[in-house]
C-alpha cells in the first residue's frame, strides 16, 4: 500500500454531470455558496477559491469541521490523487460521493486513484499527447520500490539513518 487508501468498499462511481447549473447545485446542497464565474472552469472548481473557502470556515460547530475536512478533501484529490493536467482544477464529480460524510471512509479510493493513474498513462501514450496528469507521485513511488536500477546504490554505513 503506497498510499494507503482502502481498495475494499463501495466503488467510486456516479453520474458526470459536466453542466454549469448541476456544479452550482452541488456546492449550494452541500457548502451554501455558489462559485461565481470567475471560480470554476468548466466543470472543474478552481483550487485556489477552495483553498480561500476553506481558510474562511467556521470550525467551532460540526457542520462546520465537516464543511471543512470536504473541502480539504477536494484539495487533496485535485492535487494528488485525481489532478488534472493543469493542476488549478478540480472536476466537481466527485462532490456527489462527499454527500454523506459518514460514508465517505466507505468507498475504494486506493482503486479509484489506480483507475486514473492508468487512464492518464493510456491518454499519454497517444503520439500527440505533450502533458501528462494523474496521480503521477503513486507511478514513482511504485517504480522506485520495483525497478531498483532506478533506486539509488545502497552502501552499508555503521551509522543510523538520522545521522545522515
Amino acid at each position: 500500500m503506497i498510499f494507503g487508501l482502502p481498495i475494499d468498499g463501495m466503488p467510486v462511481l456516479g453520474f458526470t454531470d459536466s453542466s454549469t447549473n448541476g456544479l452550482e447545485n452541488e456546492f449550494m446542497t452541500q457548502f451554501g455558496i455558489v462559485p461565481t464565474a470567475a471560480d470554476h472552469k468548466g466543470s472543474g472548481v478552481k483550487l485556489a477559491w477552495l483553498r480561500t473557502l476553506k481558510r474562511h470556515m467556521q470550525l467551532d460547530i460540526a457542520l462546520g469541521r465537516q464543511m471543512y475536512v470536504k473541502i480539504h478533501l477536494l484539495l487533496l484529490f485535485g492535487t494528488n490523487l485525481f489532478c488534472d493536467k493543469s493542476g488549478m482544477t478540480i472536476h466537481w464529480k466527485i462532490l456527489p460521493l462527499l454527500r454523506n460524510f459518514s460514508d465517505i471512509r466507505g468507498f475504494s479510493w486506493g482503486s479509484a486513484c489506480l483507475a486514473h493513474l492508468y487512464m492518464a498513462l493510456c491518454r499519454t501514450s497517444r503520439y500527440d499527447c505533450k502533458k501528462v496528469d494523474g496521480p503521477l507521485a503513486l507511478l514513482c513511488i511504485w517504480a522506485w520500490e520495483r525497478l531498483l536500477f532506478l533506486a539509488s546504490v545502497r552502501s552499508h554505513r555503521s551509522f543510523s539513518l538520522a545521522c545522515r
